[in-house]
């Protein structure tokens, strides 16, 4: 049996399913943004890509910390 991811990463595979995108290009379009900040960001991915916000706040939690805080 395969474990599960835990924290952010767990919400991957439905926002994959959901958005019909894969999680590195979300990234990606994360890291191309003029913002910075956590909250700045999930609002732009609400707003602009219609993500949920459980699914904006994952992404940009895992990409951020993935970059140092960016």
């Amino acid at each position: 049996m395969t474990e599960q991811p835990k924290g952010p990463a767990g919400y991957f595979p439905s926002i994959e399913q959901k958005y019909g995108r894969p999680v590195a290009e979300w990234k990606d379009l994360i890291r191309s943004s003029p913002l910075t900040r956590h909250g700045e960001l999930v609002s732009w991915l609400k707003a602009e890509h219609g993500l949920g916000h459980g699914h904006a706040n994952a992404l940009v939690a895992h990409t951020l910390a993935e970059d140092g805080g960016k």
